[in-house]
């Protein structure tokens, strides 16, 4: 029997905003969200210069917990955490506004010191990334602070916590009008911040994770200036810092009022935005990292874990991504055995003509798993199958996949039978080029191999392909348990006519032993 599913409410008051997640956590760390809440009253605003919480900002803080408290306990949260950090930590009048919460909401808020932060964090990272191998620099900015988690091999190694928050930092250097100049002292300030704490040596090129507002409107606008708009989230996005630094040179020359209608950031945060964004910049730039991992996940859901009595497993580079697609396709009820032979099929193919047809290292993954979930839409029902596994893939949490990676998945998925990849589809034409040209190699190959176990039968073993001038011909060598294999190589011909497109050269699907002199067969318009 396993063990039970417990529900908790999380709440995070942080300097910018106060979030609230309800979530029912399970033994293994997994988290099912229930609701979630938001609101940004932004009670580190003033702070720097007076030491206090404004009054005004202070009230309606209380009446967001309030809301919160009130829906956690409605939805039958067994436990309600709530957590406070630096606008609250470094105020005189901070434990005035948890002695109200107290009074008013019967909720005992923990004040966060900055390396509490940091290993909440942590804690949230590795339950959903992999840092089994190699160092990682876990980063979460809000409004008043900068925290790092340093690891080594998935093992906690430092914890760092600076007053470097974007909205401290805007009150400081931009409070009016953003101008260049005053970014640059900005970075400078923020970089000699750096150099004090941050260690380069042993952390150099490491794997830098952020969370927080900040570090996930990066993700937005980059997906956004892709064209990814189906993406529905940002957890794995990878940024590359030249990205980054794209993106910053053009918020600083917007006028506010433009900035807040830049494709991909909230309007709420296109006033902080800037000074957030500066700060992710020099931390790559001090530990030479390339780029910047997005996880959508952070304190809060540290602090679920926590609470929980969860502690994350170490994974290796592999493990999360596998164990994920797997359990969805699980919940599915995909049909295992057809699902694994297919996957196992299109493999074979893609190891003998996968690099003549311009495939890449990378893509063999993306081919080995929307293999293995391209038939969950049989769960919703058998029409239009193939549309309902597109849908539940791109509606999943697939740790240690991209949501670039996840998009390509399912449209590969989405493509293993009916018609082709074309434009004038809304899932496929909001692609960019390099996306596009993916998803049409990989489900090529996935429909013919789809096409060899047209029974469900597992009655061809491997395919052997041989690749000349004129012609591609693909042998289907039969299992030892034997069979009629004519079914799958007319399933295998008439779903590779998109596989013919792009080899260029006529394709054949022959028994191993039958020399390919005989004509090709007209396409086939049976169902």
């Amino acid at each position: 029997m396993s063990e039970r599913i417990v529900r908790i409410a999380a709440i995070d008051i942080g300097s910018n905003s106060i979030r609230q997640i309800v979530a029912d956590v399970g033994h293994d760390g997994t988290i099912r969200v229930v609701d979630e809440m938001k609101a940004a009253p932004r009670l580190g605003a003033g702070t720097r210069e007076t030491r206090r919480i404004d009054e005004s900002r202070l009230r309606d803080a209380l009446e967001v917990v309030g809301r919160m408290t009130t829906l956690a306990r409605q939805l039958g949260a067994e436990r309600v955490e709530a957590v406070a950090t630096s606008a609250v930590r470094d105020t005189s009048n901070g434990q005035l506004f948890l002695d109200l919460i107290r009074e008013e909401s019967g909720l005992a808020v923990r004040v966060l010191d900055g390396e509490d932060e940091a290993r909440l964090s942590f804690r949230s990272a590795l339950a959903h990334f992999e840092l089994g191998k190699g160092r990682a620099a876990v980063l979460d900015i809000g409004g008043g602070s900068l925290e790092i988690a340093l690891s080594a091999d998935g093992l906690l190694e430092r914890l760092i916590s600076l007053p470097l928050g974007a909205l401290r930092l805007t009150e400081e250097f931009l409070p009016q009008k953003i101008k260049r100049s005053r970014v640059k002292k900005l970075r400078r300030k923020v970089r000699r911040a750096l150099a004090r704490k941050l260690p380069v040596r042993n952390w150099h090129g490491a794997t830098v994770i952020g969370s927080g507002g900040t570090c996930t409107n990066i993700g937005e606008m980059y997906l956004a200036h892709r064209g990814l708009h189906m993406a529905q989230t940002v957890q794995g996005t990878k940024v590359p810092c030249a990205e980054i630094e794209r993106i910053l040179d053009a918020l600083i020359d917007l006028p506010a009022d433009e900035r807040a209608k830049f494709p991909g950031l909230n309007p709420a945060r296109a006033d902080i935005i800037v000074a957030g964004i500066s700060v992710i910049v020099e931390v790559l730039e001090r530990l030479d990292s390339p780029e910047l991992t997005v996880s959508s996940y952070g304190i809060r859901e540290g602090l679920l874990l926590e609470t929980a009595r969860v502690r994350p497993t170490i994974a290796d580079p592999g493990e999360s991504r596998a164990r994920s697609v797997l359990q969805l396709a699980e919940r599915s009820h995909y049909e295992e055995l057809h699902s694994q032979h297919v996957q196992q099929l299109a493999l074979q193919i893609f190891d003998q003509i996968g690099e003549r047809l311009g495939c890449e290292e990378g893509e063999r993954a993306l081919l080995s798993d929307a293999a293995l979930l391209h038939d969950i839409g049989y769960h919703i029902n058998y029409e239009d199958h193939h549309k309902h596994s597109y849908h539940l893939i791109t509606h999943a949490e697939l740790l240690g996949m991209t949501p670039v990676e996840q998009v390509i998945v399912a449209n590969v998925a989405r493509y293993h039978r009916g018609p082709r990849p074309k434009k004038k589809h809304r899932n496929y034409s909001g692609l960019d080029k390099q996306s596009r040209q993916v998803v049409k190699r990989l489900s090529a190959i996935l429909r013919v191999a789809d096409g060899l176990d047209r029974g469900h039968s597992a009655v061809v073993e491997r395919v052997e392909a041989e690749w000349s001038d004129d012609s591609l011909v693909l042998r289907a060598v039969p299992s030892a348990k034997g069979g009629d294999m004519q079914l799958e190589l007319w399933g295998a011909e008439r779903k590779s006519r998109l596989l013919e497109k792009l080899a260029k050269v006529p394709v054949t699907l022959l028994a191993a032993g039958t020399a390919a002199t005989r004509s090709k067969p007209a396409k086939s318009t049976a169902a």
